[in-house]
């Protein structure tokens, strides 16, 4: 179903279409954890560790393809919101043939560098050849992770976060029943967890592009001025996505330079922090796709003029970024124990230790970092990259410098002490950024 976001009441329009993105993340983060949940529990610690040491370099091209994603979708919805279908074709057919061809060479690299890659964040040895396994099918995928991430970016851009949802669900499901069964049943250990995940996301991708196939059809529109590959549209797009790809890969290599100080701690920390840092993940993931909620929200309503519009969606934005960090806060808090017992079996080991220690330092930051996301969303609705990028890169840099000066003084205390001093002065920054920007467009309303 087409959404328009720029009639309504706003605050019920935002949270009507922002839930089920956020209900996507929660399926999406479920399977992810149940891959090192399962592999944790029935192939051992040191699958677990394998999984986690892989994990930061996956994240790479998960940023990348994310990064792509938030550049269609803020054009695209832009286009929507002003009422050009033409220009909404020419985006989607730009995108998807510039995702195929991006993601088919970043599998060719990326499998003739991957145990490069985990050799440079000194993977251990014992765990070395099941994180180069894992990574290699996880890359063998990479087509299916692209394009389906680009079709659900199209999706929302339209106004349509249910379709995408309902993708999720069917992938999760399957991805937690594969793993079971490859992993469990076959005995296949770390591939069987890389297996379940190919497959899942491919019959998720192949079934969103013949569903976004036929909503174009949808939209009707003179089809002769439709192009399917314009120059035009991919510079477009490119200034939106590159600094977005930009921005998520070097968080991503941030990680990777986070992970080569963990790693230097043995892989019962490795086990600890990889399962602390999935249930982060699956925190930090919602309040960026409330952000980007915000981001298609905020798109549509500018390319409509309907400025006011904007600054009473952040608010709306705001509190239910709120409301999602609270549950988060108390899960990881206070039942810190019980959610990484999901990973990890030994109750009194290291890697248990490791993870609640993780989870206390930076579960009440997620007051913060929930607005601060939600800011960097609607810079990128407004296509002020600049700024955005500005805010990321002092969260990125003050983190892992800081980690790597604490680690000698406090040891893996001291990486995680880096987590919340980076995201409270890059949320200072990102909410001074987005203000000042709506304060620009309610100002241009009041002079028109």
């Amino acid at each position: 179903m087409v959404k328009d976001l720029t009639k309504g009441e706003v605050r019920s329009v935002l949270w009507l279409f922002t839930i089920p993105m956020f209900v996507s993340v929660v399926f999406q983060q479920i399977y992810n954890i149940a891959d090192s949940a399962i592999a944790g529990r029935f192939a051992g610690e040191n699958a677990l560790a394998a999984v986690g040491a892989s994990y930061p370099i996956t994240m790479i091209f998960m940023s990348i393809a994310v990064g792509c994603n938030v550049g269609c979708a803020v054009v695209i919805s832009k286009a929507f919101g002003g009422g050009d279908i033409i220009g909404v074709k020419t985006a989607t057919y730009t995108t998807i043939i510039s995702g195929l061809v991006l993601s088919a060479s970043l599998t060719a690299i990326g499998l003739f560098i991957s145990p490069i890659l985990l050799q440079m964040i000194k993977t251990p040895a014992n765990i070395f050849n099941d994180g180069d396994a894992y990574l290699k099918i996880y890359i063998g995928g990479l087509v299916f992770l692209f394009l389906y991430n680009m079709a659900t970016g199209i999706f929302t851009s339209l106004g349509d976060s249910r379709t995408p949802l309902y993708f999720l669900i069917g992938s999760s499901i399957g991805n937690i029943i594969l793993d079971i069964l490859f992993v469990k049943n076959f005995g296949w250990g770390v591939k069987g967890v890389a297996w379940a995940t190919f497959i899942a996301q491919g019959v998720a991708c192949v079934l969103a592009l013949i569903s976004l196939y036929f909503r174009l059809k949808t939209l009707k529109c003179d089809e002769r001025r439709v192009h399917y590959f314009s120059k035009k549209m991919l510079v477009k797009i490119s200034r939106i996505a590159v600094p977005s790809i930009l921005q998520q890969s070097f968080v991503s290599i941030g990680n990777i330079f986070i992970q080569n100080l963990v790693n230097g701690f043995g892989s019962g920390v490795i086990a600890g922090y990889s399962a602390a840092v999935k249930l982060n993940t699956f925190a930090i993931t919602s309040f960026a796709t409330l952000g980007n909620g915000l981001s298609t929200f905020s798109a549509q309503n500018l390319g409509a003029g309907s400025y006011t519009r904007i600054k009473k969606g952040f608010f709306s934005g705001a509190a239910l970024s709120w409301i999602i960090s609270i549950i988060f806060f108390v899960a990881y808090f206070f039942f810190a124990e019980n959610v990484l017992l999901l990973f990890i079996e030994n109750r009194t080991g290291e890697a248990l230790a490791t993870g609640r220690q993780f989870l206390h330092i930076v579960a009440p930051f997620y007051f913060i970092i929930c607005i601060k996301l939600l800011s960097d969303g609607g810079l990128r609705g407004l296509g002020d990259m600049s700024k955005f990028m500005i805010s990321t890169f002092t969260d990125l840099i003050l983190r892992v410098g800081i980690a790597y000066v604490l680690v000698n003084y406090y040891g893996s205390t001291g990486i995680w002490i880096s987590w919340p001093i980076g995201w409270v002065i890059a949320a200072i920054i990102s909410t001074c950024f987005i203000w000042s920007n709506i304060k620009k467009l309610t100002m241009v309303r009041k002079t028109t």
